[in-house]
């Protein structure tokens, strides 16, 4: 079986895109888990099939962790796959099913030469009542489970020590969360390091993290490690709502994968 693929990043944040519209890419826990390792794959943080969706929306995104099991929401992932579905021209004002629901999305720049732009997200809304201090800092889910604490030092701080630490302590996160550390910039900016489950080590970036610092801090302007970001939102008193990821995206290339028979 062979299967035309498309490698995105969303700051860094990099996956294996598929056009599975025809329902072809019908991959094993094990075939994905081995594309987006970085010794024997294409390499990726995740990877994700665009997929038919009811009517009323232009796909349906599926996510898969690098390890190969499906995941939860994916910020930079749904920043990705967007850009995906307009580069084969679905549009640029989208609206798709993920995970935890419905998505809308707006490519409000693209490049066709250099093949990347910037994509404008809409998050789920997220209840004040669900944002918790815990331990250090503040535990929430935005798609995808966060607890994120504030560090002095980030630049060199031990996130995947720390991260890993803290996303395996069962009696706080049962199932497992992943970890950011954020701290303040001297331009007023905030900075953001990302310890991801399923991908078991330290992202270049996380949107449903960024998603969440932006919530716990109040900062709109953040960066990682891959790059900046503009977080929007408003807030009722109830729940943050309106909120929109923006953020850079880039098609780095494509190829052909070979597998042997599912």
């Amino acid at each position: 079986m062979e299967l035309t693929f498309y490698k995105f990043d969303g700051a860094g944040n990099d996956f294996v895109v598929f056009d599975n519209r025809d329902g072809s890419a019908r991959l094993t826990t094990d075939q994905i888990a081995r594309l987006c390792h970085r010794r024997f794959g294409v390499g990726a943080d995740g990877l994700m099939t665009l997929d038919t969706a009811p009517e009323g929306y232009d796909f349906e995104m599926r996510y898969y962790n690098s390890d190969g099991h499906l995941g939860s929401m994916c910020g930079n992932g749904g920043r990705c796959i967007a850009a995906f579905a307009h580069f084969l021209g679905l549009g640029s004002s989208l609206r798709f099913l993920a995970y935890d629901g419905p998505h809308e999305a707006d490519i409000t720049l693209w490049d066709s030469a250099q093949r990347l732009g910037i994509v404008s997200l809409g998050m789920r809304s997220v209840p004040v009542s669900e944002v918790h201090r815990c331990m250090e800092g503040w535990f929430l889910d935005t798609g995808s489970p966060h607890y994120v604490q504030r560090v002095s030092g980030l630049e060199h701080f031990d996130v995947v020590g720390e991260g890993r630490r803290l996303r395996y302590l069962a009696e706080v996160f049962p199932e497992g969360t992943n970890v950011d550390f954020i701290e303040d910039l001297p331009d007023g900016r905030l900075f953001v390091r990302t310890y991801e489950r399923g991908v078991e080590d330290e992202t270049w970036a996380c949107g449903t993290g960024i998603t969440a610092a932006a919530i716990v801090s109040g900062n709109r302007n953040l960066v990682a490690r891959g790059g900046d970001f503009r977080v929007s939102f408003d807030t009722t008193g109830q729940s943050y709502n309106n909120i929109r990821l923006i953020g850079p995206v880039s098609l780095n290339f494509t190829g052909t994968w070979i597998f042997s028979a599912v």
